[in-house]
């Protein structure tokens, strides 16, 4: 979406949570943290002369969705949300779908099992008390881990579904938990899970407000060019 911002000239600014500690470089003007809630975020966009607003974050990053539409509605703003599709269990996937990471956390078994955990950092507190071995695959290093049988590996997609299965292999992954973001960047560890015949514990998306919703960036750029006059 920057990329196409950038090349069509459209005056915009890109906007980080910062929780990763070397985000990826954008085309584009960018700051990094939060908004002090919707009104922060409606603040931010009349002192800035914003007259649309984009929200291209992470399907799971509720809060800040949800500020994004009270801040539109604050702020009197247009507000488009930029999602991927969800993704959908197909033949030979064994798919068990739970709505938050304590029922992902419940929907493993009760015995040890080998589990390649796919949630990344925010949540794992809810799988502290289980007995499994896990795997974890962070874009940072972490500092502390509330799990006492973890393994890391510090990568960033997109990732293969050739890599997934052999590190699924290499670490006798019985079960993957993953939330369902969507896309093609992560959707390898689904092949590979289906690959070697794994259970899949995934995790619904949150339920939102009514917004408005397109799958591409390229729906996102006609939007703009439909509603906003050059110099956005």
């Amino acid at each position: 979406m920057a990329r196409l911002l950038a090349q069509a000239g459209i005056e915009a600014q890109f906007s980080y949570a910062g929780r990763t500690a070397a985000p990826v470089a954008q085309p584009l003007p960018t700051r990094i943290g939060g908004f002090g809630g919707p009104e922060g975020l409606a603040r931010h966009l009349r002192e800035g002369g914003f007259t649309h607003l984009i929200d291209a974050t992470h399907p799971f990053a509720a809060q800040i969705s949800t500020n994004a539409v009270h801040a539109a509605d604050i702020s009197g703003v247009p507000l488009l949300v930029l999602q991927r599709p969800e993704w959908r269990a197909g033949a030979g996937d064994d798919w068990c779908h739970v709505r938050d990471v304590e029922q992902a956390a419940q929907a493993l078994p009760r015995q040890r099992a080998s589990v390649f955990l796919a949630i990344g950092k925010q949540n794992l507190a809810a799988f502290a008390g289980l007995p499994h071995r896990f795997l974890l695959r962070l874009v940072d290093e972490p500092t502390a881990l509330p799990l006492p049988d973890a393994q890391v590996v510090v990568a960033r997609g997109p990732f293969t579904a050739q890599g997934d299965t052999r590190l699924m292999r290499d670490h006798a992954i019985t079960h993957l938990v993953a939330k369902n973001a969507g896309g093609s960047g992560a959707e390898a560890k689904l092949t590979a899970a289906r690959e070697l015949g794994l259970r899949v514990i995934m995790i619904d998306r949150p339920a939102m407000p009514e917004r408005q919703v397109v799958d591409s960036a390229e729906l996102a750029m006609a939007w703009l060019h439909q509603t906003a006059p050059r110099g956005v």
